[in-house]
C-alpha cells in the first residue's frame, strides 16, 4: 500500500488517507476544537510562526494548524485524490 502525502506548507506533510477534514480556523467550534487539542497535547503546529489559514483534522485525533489556505488545501487534497483513483485504474 502506498501512502499519499498531502503538502501542509513550510516542508511539512501528513499522510493524505489519514485526513478527516480540512477546515478554516475563524469559527467558535473551530477555536474550542483547537483549545482541546492543545490542552489534550494533540495540537501540532506547522505555521512556522505565520497566520493559522487552515485546521487539518486527522483519524488519530490530531488537531494540525496550517498557513496555507483551506482552500487550497482542499484542492491540493483533491487532486491527490485524483491523481491516486488514476493510477489504480
Amino acid at each position: 500500500m502506498e501512502t499519499y502525502l498531502l503538502n501542509i506548507g513550510f516542508g511539512n506533510s501528513v499522510a493524505a488517507e489519514r485526513v478527516v477534514a480540512i477546515t478554516a480556523p475563524n469559527s467558535a467550534p473551530m477555536k474550542r476544537l483547537k483549545d482541546e487539542a492543545r490542552d489534550n497535547k494533540h495540537l501540532i503546529d506547522a505555521t512556522h510562526g505565520r497566520k493559522t489559514r487552515s485546521i487539518i483534522i486527522m483519524d488519530s485525533n490530531h488537531i494540525i494548524l496550517s498557513a496555507i489556505q483551506a482552500e487550497t488545501m482542499a484542492q491540493r487534497y483533491a487532486s491527490l485524490k485524483e491523481s491516486h483513483l488514476n493510477e489504480s485504474e
